[in-house]
């Protein structure tokens, strides 16, 4: 089975919610109690979402903290795909 690139938690959060309700990234900061350059940071990929922004998303949106994470944790695992070579770590096995 394939994996396919999954989106920025900020791609669905500008998708999902703040397109639809018509917020903009300043109002939505504003909301969140964050400074608009966090938000936009997030909302623009450049920086990944927080426990304490997820809960924030979570009481703002009603999408569970967990959810948010799980997003966040997805794209960062994609973010690396390729790389275990690079890591040089092995399967450890039992000792005889």
């Amino acid at each position: 089975m394939r994996m396919h690139n999954p989106p920025h938690p900020g791609e669905i959060l500008r998708e999902l919610w703040l397109e639809p309700l018509g917020l903009t990234i300043s109002r939505a900061a504003m909301e969140l109690k964050v400074s608009r350059k966090t938000l936009s940071e997030i909302v623009n990929g450049r920086s990944s979402v927080s426990a304490e922004m997820a809960l924030r998303l979570q009481l703002a949106f009603g999408k569970s903290a967990a959810s948010w994470l799980a997003h966040q944790a997805a794209w960062d695992l994609w973010q690396l795909k390729g790389q275990a070579r690079r890591l040089g770590v092995r399967r450890l096995r039992a000792a005889a």
